[in-house]
């Protein structure tokens, strides 16, 4: 199930501004966020795109406008699960939700807004699960979304963020050795991040910051884990590389709480 919201006084001066902040954050439940400061967080991040994954509602669960803002919301099949939304102060040309295949199109977990001169895509990509019992189909999902991700930047530049569900190196998460096969840092999850990488992609954190450790955006609720910096670096921003120079900062916003995940930003001169 999908949705728009369209919300009075959105922003016309796009070709007045220079550079576009963005955020991406998984919620891990858009409710229970709400209950931990998520419109105060929206309001200080103040971005110009501002996308969700991992929402966990249906149409009509939530009622949470912003000012000047436009949502987009795609809403899984199943109940409390899943689910991606954007907020945007600037109105699409359109609006597409999955990626076209029937397989991958009931869980909500792609958005794609199309701009004059840049596509943006929000994702939450599947998780492998304990015992890896959904890698296959993980490993089907990543090549769809890349031959996706290819299809739309193949007529204009893309902006793709979200939860990835990967570290792509050992850099990317506290304690690589004992996670090696575990969902999440499984070689082949690895490899195809690197795939997509290689496709003609740029992971806008290591762009900016290509040796930094200890910098994650997701920790586990278990074992005091945040409170130990015992995390993963699994939300990326990852943009067409010809936007390369058009780059100005990417961030991570471990300081945020209200998620099991943070939220991470990427600043780029569209």
């Amino acid at each position: 199930m999908l949705m728009s919201i369209i919300i009075r006084h959105i922003h016309s001066d796009w070709k007045n501004k220079t550079v576009i902040k963005l955020i991406s954050w998984n919620v891990n439940g858009l409710r229970a966020c709400v209950g931990k400061g998520f419109k105060e967080v929206f309001s200080e991040l103040d971005a110009d795109f501002f996308c969700l994954q991992e929402t966990k509602m249906q149409q009509g669960q939530l009622d949470i406008e912003f000012a000047g803002y436009e949502a987009y919301w795609n809403y899984a099949e199943k109940k409390g699960y899943s689910g991606t939304a954007i907020y945007t102060r600037h109105e699409p040309l359109s609006a597409a939700y999955g990626i076209g295949i029937a397989d991958h199109d009931t869980e909500g977990r792609v958005i794609t807004l199309e701009y004059d001169t840049f596509y943006l895509v929000t994702v939450y990509v599947p998780n492998s699960q304990d015992g890896l019992r959904r890698l296959d189909y993980r490993m089907s999902w990543e090549d769809d979304f890349r031959a996706y991700l290819k299809g739309l930047d193949s007529k204009k530049p893309v902006v793709v963020c979200g939860d990835m569900n990967v570290a792509h190196r050992e850099i990317d998460l506290k304690n690589p050795k004992t996670n090696r096969r575990n969902a999440g840092f499984t070689d082949e999850e690895r490899e195809k991040m690197t795939e997509l990488l290689d496709a003609g992609f740029t992971d806008t954190f290591r762009h900016f910051h290509p040796d930094t450790p200890d910098i994650y955006s997701w920790w586990s609720y278990r074992f005091h884990a945040r409170e130990k910096n015992a995390g993963w670096r699994i939300d990326y921003f990852l943009t067409s590389a010809r936007l390369d120079d058009k780059l100005q900062d990417a961030k991570i916003h471990t300081e945020i709480f209200g998620s099991d995940h943070c939220p991470v930003e990427v600043d780029i001169d569209l």
